[in-house]
């Protein structure tokens, strides 16, 4: 040994030739063994076909000649030694002169055969494996590469020179292997992959530095990046490849917890069976004492049956099989990053004594700087890829689950607000989760070599503070859990929040209508404020927690270096042990603190995994309740049907059997509410089955009553998912009435249809829904009176053209749901439903002649098959009944009659040509001016208006600085600069703290350090929660002001995710990354002080680096701000997309096309992806490997000079130098983080500037800028108390006169006056509040009864049961469990359609306004609540001025005038007798359309008194 140790002790030191000869030659050689067996495996499996690639041929060329030279090594030695010439006296050589060569030789053939792997492993470029073996032979073979240099020089000859050439000659070819082993070998394959996605052909050496991103950074550098801008993901990345094995082990894993459950509830119910047994022998007064103990154990046990009823503990097994990889190599990662920051502490100590040690050469000193250096660079490219694929494991997580809550949406009912929560809250959490999930056993280990490696220094004395730390513990513990307690209380407010604020946007108008915002935003400013309160609770507790946070490194080495010195005389502390166990103390740190809040987090995601696990595992639709057999001679049929919405709920069909015979016509008809759109969706198998089976023949097409429009082109809702066949497509088309339609849109059926058809008039949407039905051909057809939303002659026209005997569809069979008495005749058979069960079966003739409740009901409506009649009933109800549920169902506010409909008019003039030769000439000529109009309107560039829905607006390049500003702004300045100082003060602390080596003054500088942090850290947080109290009260208050405009071509999901995202990131990330960035900041300052004081040369040194590092940062920062605005942009489409599905689920499932909807939501997050996984890299930047410079020259320094300095200071920079390598880590991710949490700031900023409800402007009426004008000069007068009746076709701007007068769109030329005075000059509310209206959609809003009656809280209980009496609806209220605080769901799912009528209409009866305008108001209901509402408004409005709007003329027969609208203009306005008796009207055209004849005005009138 000591002949070795003299090798060292010289200052020009060496290593003995036996260590260069076997350890430095088995190393790598060992590596290359134990790495090879992995790459053999590609060698059993069939070759994929690779060419042969002139990289390949010369890797294998340069290894031939390896291993010839191994031979030829052998062959010299063999020779040498028992050779013809050998002398066999001579010693022979020794044995690793045999060995070695073997050896080589064995392994150069190793390294062909793992070449010839890498080429047929499919799309592989290179083998990390492999360059690594290359580089460490290279790095080994030095040693050797320079003794015989050495040994050459000194000797002035070469002593064996065969051997000399051979080692020279393959080092040679060594060096030429790993520059090959460097390069890609790239496949034509692979080639093409690569340009469109650049890390497919990245090398180990790209990977590992992730410079294949440079090309993505320098085009964000020179530009900011969009969309398309982005690459394709790797296929092991995308959506399909990720949830096709996630669904493969759940459905697995869910099977085994479903039969342990099953085991589990039988286990208990024998127990439950057995307890009950025994307990019917005990005497009566007993159990009257139990009854109280009873409901409390009732409460407990309903709490834990509920925890039960669905599997468990098979979620977190099913993600951890489906990424075991990515698991395993993450751990094995942080596993080697863990042991490596431990060498760091170590070497410090070889510094420091290295510089106490004037003796010792100046090479161990440049030894241990170099050494520093490559375990800094280690550690840090091993924490690079451990977090990249920590983050990508999360995001795959993420993506696994939602698209498995999305497939679930497919197999059962849910609502939209439970579903978003879902995808956005808890399985957002799981994606954060795995960042932390290694920390759970590295934490542990971490503290345990610490304290290891700390008794080494300190002895026993470590123990006290170990003890301290672990008192901080609990304390920590319960922080966690009482923020935790927070956390809950908070997500209840915000989830109550977002209710609220999503059916606003659903009822904006409504809100306008009446004037009701400020009572729904002084709702939402009341749960925001005790959400801000909750808030405040929990920033309070974490500047607790932060202040045990800073002081507690203080404080522990404090007591250990206390204990230490007073232990025994002994004890000196000096420079060596003080810094050493300070760099010890600062890694146990972060692992105590945040221990318990990674166990916080963890409760936090237990949550989260209960409420997907019970979504997941619950039962899903029975598929099997709607049998296929095509052998059954019927086409329909169901037998003793019994079905509930609910499994434990009353049924809403009772025995209910039907045989429907292939190729009829079946009218279903009833009252509101007696189970005709249960009737449908039990045949979709929608309903639970309680009893009774169901046969369906064939394929089945199914029209909702509210068409359900997907926001795409208007051809793609008919084709929906179909192959297009021209000619069957044109005369679907024709003959749902939509041919004129498409004349009149901007871009025919390539129009863009708006978020829930926003941009079609209701009749429209339901004819798009009709073709959509009919272009499918399908063998069944269920339509739920797709026919009231239209106008009558339409209908007539749907009716004789398409659902009738005559129609498209006359051999299909066909159940349709309908009101209008008109069809009965012409059906084959008529079905009458009374309150779910089916009351009398037969034809139409037949029903008539049985005097049932059929006839009855003709009796009541019909007056024969009159007319009268026919108009009564199929002058129909347009733009109706869908409008009401789409608006509810979904997120997206409505726009009540679109610019289209006056198109539409046009179409309605088409049809009725046949009628309209008895027209004027004045008429032909309004028909050439339309004509005229509309080729002008398609030459003037027929795309303006296409597309309805802008893309939403991104910021781009950096962010301004005003929006930080204003953000600081917000939080008052006050508290910025408070909180600024106190943390300046506290970095002045620490630095005084560390030079001074005194433990009382030590201890003293620690605590107050921590005081300061602590206070600054409350003053951030008052400043951040009035910050997020200005920001949404400014957004809220905006938005509610915002015109209708903004609603119609906003969709909600943008607005949402304002107020959801946006604002959850101004409270919750804004402040965490403003706080660390000033510490980081000041930090950094310190620091670098710090080292500069200790070695003044490192100064010279600071400004160039700190000029490259500001650039470098430039540099990167606007890739990673830009990916990240794009991952919120392509976000907001995955929910759209999701909203959308629910509200048309019944549709999808009816047709069958779960699988396509499947696929493009794969394509949506993929998207989305596409912008994720750039971000990840981007934050991966080369930026560490220069930080890791800054540290190196400390180091470097300290061994230049370390005669003129102490070893304390030597410490102290270098133990400063490790810290500032995080520390600027850190900082870069805060800066960026830090500007990508603000964009939010940017995008709430954006929607609380939109201009608000205009006083009137100068523009003509419009709906859109871009768009015709609606009306033509207008001009009327209507005396007090005068009812008058406003009809004219579809779209001829009846609706928009109601607007008008609300002033939701504002006049252009001229003006309104009401009671003399003009509207334009009062408050918006001043006019609203005096109006009343009932409007065409009964928007109801989650809450009580009362509430959406009387949200101010203005009337009595009496007025209220008052007016609920006059509604019809006493009866019912009176009939609820809670009365007038019965809950509403979210927007009056739980009412039917015809009482969400009533309660409009007795909002406009608590009103007591002299003005009531109806807009379609009842066309909604069946004829008898039709009637009870006419009446009430007869009687209750007589003192008024009264405004209808009416589809069905009868309505308004008795109207003091008429006035009918066309093209926004009036044609005629008079008294409806004069109208009927002059043939040349248009209103004498609209009643002989609808069957009224001139003579039949007095009976109506008599009929209505």
């Amino acid at each position: 040994m000591s002949a070795n140790a003299s090798y060292l002790q010289r200052p020009d030191p060496d290593l003995p030739i036996c260590v260069e000869r076997t350890v430095l030659v088995w190393l790598p050689l060992a590596f290359l063994w134990l790495c090879a067996p992995w790459g053999f495996t590609t060698l059993c499996k069939k070759p994929a076909k690779a060419q042969l690639s002139k990289l390949y041929i010369c890797k294998q060329v340069v290894a031939g000649l390896l291993l010839l030279t191994a031979i030829a090594e052998l062959a010299l030695t063999l020779a040498e030694d028992y050779g013809p010439s050998s002398d066999s006296t001579a010693q022979k050589h020794p044995a690793a002169l045999y060995t070695n060569p073997v050896l080589f030789a064995v392994s150069w053939v190793v390294v062909m055969l793992c070449q010839e792997c890498v080429r047929r492993r499919p799309r592989s470029v290179d083998s990390g494996s492999l360059f690594v073996f290359w580089l460490l032979q290279v790095l080994c073979a030095v040693f050797q590469f320079q003794t015989l240099l050495r040994d050459a020089l000194n000797k002035e000859e070469i002593d064996d020179l065969p051997r000399f050439c051979l080692f020279y000659i393959s080092y040679g070819l060594q060096l030429i292997a790993l520059v090959l082993s460097a390069i890609a070998d790239v496949s034509p394959e692979v080639k093409i992959i690569s340009q469109t996605n650049p890390e497919a052909k990245a090398t180990f050496l790209s990977r590992i530095t992730f410079s294949w991103f440079n090309s993505m950074l320098i085009k964000g550098f020179k530009r900011p990046l969009v969309q398309e801008d982005m690459w394709d993901l790797n296929e092991k990345d995308s959506t399909q490849t990720i949830c096709r094995e996630f669904e493969d082990i759940m459905a697995k894993e869910l099977k085994k917890a479903h039969s342990s459950l099953q085991k589990k509830q039988n286990k208990r119910k024998t127990k439950n069976d057995h307890q009950s047994g025994l307990a019917k022998g005990v005497s009566q007064d007993v159990l009257v004492m139990e009854e109280m103990g009873k409901k409390k154990e009732k409460k407990k046990k309903k709490k834990k049956d509920s925890e039960s009823d669905y599997p468990n503990s098979w979620l977190v097994r099913t993600i951890a099989k489906t990424f075991k990889g990515v698991l395993l190599e993450t751990a094995l990662y942080k596993l080697i990053q863990d042991l490596l920051a431990f060498a760091s502490p170590q070497f410090l100590k070889l510094m420091i004594s290295f510089t106490q040690d004037k003796t010792s050469h100046a090479w161990t000193g440049y030894l241990y700087a170099v050494l520093l250096l490559v375990v800094a660079f280690l550690q840090s490219v091993i924490l690079q890829q451990y977090s990249h694929r920590c983050l990508i494991l999360g995001m795959k997580v993420h993506v696994a689950l939602m698209a498995a809550v999305y497939k679930k949406v497919h197999l059962k009912e849910s609502t939209a607000g439970e579903i978003v929560n879902l995808i956005s809250a808890d399985a957002q959490r799981f994606n954060e989760v795995t960042n932390f999930l290694h920390l759970l056993w590295s934490y542990p280990l971490q503290i345990a070599l610490a304290i290891a490696f700390l008794w080494i220094e300190l002895g026993p004395s470590v123990l006290a503070g170990v003890l301290v730390m672990v008192l901080m513990v609990p304390i920590n513990g319960w922080l966690a859990t009482k923020s935790r307690g927070f956390q809950v209380e908070n997500m209840k407010f915000k989830d109550t929040r977002m209710k609220i604020v999503n059916d606003i946007l659903n009822g904006i108008k409504v809100l306008k209508y009446y004037a009701w915002e400020s009572s729904f935003e002084a709702q939402v400013q009341e749960i925001r404020e005790k959400e801000l309160k909750v808030m405040r609770k929990f920033a309070y507790l974490s500047s607790v927690s932060t202040f045990i946070f800073s002081c507690a490194p203080a404080i522990v080495s404090l007591v250990t270096f206390a204990v230490f010195v007073s232990v025994s005389p002994d004890n000196i502390l000096d420079a060596e042990k003080a810094f050493t166990s300070i760099s010890l103390f600062n890694i146990l740190r972060l692992p105590l603190a945040m221990l318990p809040e990674l166990i916080s987090i963890m409760v936090q995601t237990t949550v989260s995994k209960k409420r997907l696990k019970k979504f997941l595992s619950g039962d899903d639709l029975d598929t099997m309740a709607v049998t296929r057999d095509d052998s059954h001679s019927a086409a329909v049929s169901m037998t003793d049907g019994t079905y509930a919405w609910e499994r434990d709920t009353e049924p809403v069909l009772k025995n209910v059997s039907l045989d429907i015979k292939p190729g009829r016509l079946v009218a279903v008809v009833g009252a509101v509410g007696s189970g005709k759109t249960s009737l449908i969706s039990a045949l979709l198998g929608e309903l639970h089955s309680l009893r009774g089976r169901i046969n369906i023949k064939g394929s089945v097409a199914y029209v909702p009553q509210q068409a359900w429009i997907q926001n795409t082109t208007l051809k793609d809702n008919i084709l929906f998912g179909s192959n297009l066949d021209e000619e069957h497509y044109l005369s679907v088309v024709d003959a749902c009435a939509l041919g004129p339609d498409l004349d009149l849109l901007p871009g025919r059926d390539q129009t863009e249809i708006g978020e829930k058809g926003i941009n079609l008039s209701g009749g429209q949407k339901q004819r798009v829904s009709l073709a959509r039905a009919v272009y499918s051909s399908a063998d069944v057809y269920l339509l739920d009176d797709p026919l009231s939303a239209v106008d009558s002659h339409v209908g007539k026209h749907l009716f004789e053209r398409v659902i009738g005997p005559k129609g498209l569809l006359k051999d299909k069979t066909r159940i349709l749901v309908t009101h209008g008495i008109s069809f009965l005749p012409y059906v084959d058979e008529i079905i009458v439903l009374v309150n779910g069960v089916v009351f009398e079966v037969g034809s139409y003739d037949g029903l008539r002649a049985s005097k049932g409740a059929f006839s009855e009901f003709l009796e009541t409506y019909g007056k024969d098959k009159s007319n009268n009649a026919y108009a009564r009933k199929a002058s129909a109800q347009e733009s109706d009944y869908e409008q009401i549920d789409t608006l509810l169902e979904g997120l997206e506010p409505q726009a009540d009659d679109s610019p289209e409909d006056i198109v539409s008019s046009t179409l309605k003039r088409e049809n009725s040509l046949r009628h309209s030769q008895r027209h004027s000439k004045r008429n032909g000529s309004v028909r050439v001016r339309k004509n005229s109009s509309v080729r002008f309107k398609k030459d003037s560039g027929d795309k303006k208006g296409q597309r309805l829905i802008e893309k939403e607006a991104m910021e781009t390049g950096r962010v301004k600085f005003s929006v930080y500003l204003q953000y600081m702004r917000s939080m008052g300045w006050c508290f910025v600069t408070w909180s600024f100082l106190f943390y300046f003060i506290q970095n002045v602390a620490i630095i005084a703290h560390i030079r001074d080596m005194r433990i009382g003054v030590f201890g003293a500088l620690g605590l107050a350090q921590g005081f300061l942090v602590f206070f600054g850290t409350i003053l951030i947080a008052d400043g951040s929660i009035s910050a997020s109290r200005t920001l949404h009260t400014n957004l809220l208050s905006n938005i509610l002001k915002a015109p209708m405009v903004f609603f119609d071509t906003t969709p909600s999901g943008r607005i949402v995710n304002r107020f959801a995202k946006d604002i959850f990131t101004v409270d919750e990330m804004i402040p965490m990354s403003f706080r660390s960035w000033i510490l980081c900041i000041l930090g950094v300052l310190g620091t670098l002080f710090v080292i500069c004081l200790a070695t003044p040369i490192f100064t010279a040194v600071v400004v160039p680096m700190a000029v490259v590092y500001y650039f470098v940062q430039r540099f990167y920062v606007p890739t990673s701000r830009q990916l990240r605005r794009l991952d919120s942009v392509s976000r907001s489409p995955i929910y759209s997309h999701f909203g959308e599905t629910i509200s048309g689920l019944s549709v999808i499932r009816a047709y069958g096309h779960q699988q396509r909807f499947l696929k493009q939501n794969e394509d949506t997050i993929d998207q989305n992806l596409k912008s994720v996984y750039p971000w990840f890299v981007s934050n991966r930047s080369a930026l560490v490997l220069y930080i890791k410079l800054f540290f190196f020259f400390p180091t470097l320094f300290a061994v230049i000079s370390r005669d003129s300095l102490n070893s304390g200071l030597v410490g102290l920079s270098i133990s400063y130098a490790l810290s500032v390598t995080q520390i600027l880590n850190w900082l870069v991710r805060m800066t960026s983080e830090l500007e990508t949490n603000i964009v939010a700031m940017e995008r709430v900023r954006e929607y609380a500037e939109i201009k608000n409800e205009a006083p009137w402007i100068t523009s003509n009426l419009r709906y859109r800028p871009e768009l015709e004008l609606i009306f033509h000069g207008i001009t009327c007068d209507i005396a007090s108390t005068e009812k008058i009746g406003i009809v004219g076709r579809t779209g001829a701007g009846k609706s928009s006169l109601t607007n008008c007068l609300f002033r939701i769109i504002e006049a252009s030329e001229g003006r309104i006056l009401i009671d003399g005075i003009d509207i334009s000059t009062l408050g918006l509310h001043d006019l609203r509040s005096r109006l009343a209206i009932i409007p065409q959609d009964p928007v109801l809003f989650s809450g009580t009864l009362r509430m959406n009656l009387d949200p101010f809280e203005k009337s009595s209980d009496e007025e209220i049961w008052t007016v609920l009496e006059l509604a019809h609806l006493k009866d019912y209220v009176r009939g609820l469990p809670t009365g007038l605080q019965h809950e509403v769901s979210e927007g009056g799912e739980n009412l039917s359609v015809g009482q969400r009528q009533l309660l409009c209409l007795a909002r406009a009866l608590l009103r007591k306004s002299r003005i009531l305008i109806l807009d379609e108001a009842t066309a909604a209901v069946d004829l008898e609540t039709d009637d009870l509402i006419q009446n009430t408004i007869r009687t209750e409005f007589s003192h008024c001025t009264v405004l209808t709007i009416a589809h069905r003329l009868n309505t308004i027969l008795d109207s003091s005038r008429v006035m009918v609208l066309d093209f926004g203009k009036i044609v005629e306005f008079d008294s409806p007798s004069v109208l009927l008796n002059n043939k040349q009207r248009h209103f004498y055209a609209m009643a002989k359309d609808a069957g009224i004849r001139g003579g039949e005005t007095s009976t109506a009138k008599n009929m209505s008194t």
